[in-house]
């Protein structure tokens, strides 16, 4: 009986880990991507800050394009692609940066009362994984979906611009500060974005 369910954990995770990839290079990409254990980081201005700069840096000096992004408390959502053809190093780069930067940001705030708390989190996320030395900031799945219709992008956009509506953090998705919902709705958003 165990080894049986060992057999199909074993193949569901390797389904998994066929589906979720970035087989077209060039490919137009929606992922998603969350803090260990969904710990809600991202309820401080410079920790939004933080994420909101990294990307630009990305988009600035790494070749990536994002056509849609939302950063919410726990995670964050992205349309993008990459100048370079390789989405999936450029998304590491990010959150390996990202992860380091805000650990420090979180480490250094005298005014952050959930400080111990975290790290000790994320440093118990880092010891169940072998690829970690120390802590461990994001989860390692992204779960990257090509776009390969306009349908689909329709949808993956309403999605995103409409996480913090559907969280019920605001009423309309373009007065959430950190989502390219303000760009589209031809107001100036955190990230520069390329309009689809």
């Amino acid at each position: 009986m165990n080894f049986v369910y060992l057999r199909l954990t074993i193949k569901f995770a390797e389904d998994l880990s066929r589906k979720y990839k970035f087989y077209n290079k060039e490919g137009l990409y929606f992922v998603s991507f969350a803090t260990v254990y969904w710990i809600d980081v991202f309820v401080r201005e410079q920790y939004f800050a933080a994420v909101a700069n990294s990307l630009e840096y990305c988009c600035t000096n790494k070749g990536m394009v994002i056509y849609a992004y939302c950063i919410m408390p726990s995670h964050i959502h992205l349309i993008f692609n990459d100048q370079n053809s390789d989405p999936g190093k450029i998304l590491k780069e990010f959150k390996t940066y990202s992860s380091k930067y805000l650990q420090s940001l979180i480490e250094e705030n005298p005014q952050e009362s959930r400080k111990e708390w975290m790290l000790w989190m994320m440093e118990r996320a880092g010891k169940m994984n072998s690829n970690v030395k120390n802590r461990q900031f994001w989860q390692q799945n992204n779960k990257p979906i090509e776009l390969w219709s306009s349908k689909v992008i329709s949808q993956k956009l309403d999605y995103i611009h409409n996480n913090p509506v559907e969280a019920g953090f605001v009423e309309e998705a373009h007065h959430w500060k950190y989502s390219s919902a303000k760009n589209y709705a031809g107001e100036v958003g955190q990230v520069p974005v390329e309009i689809l």
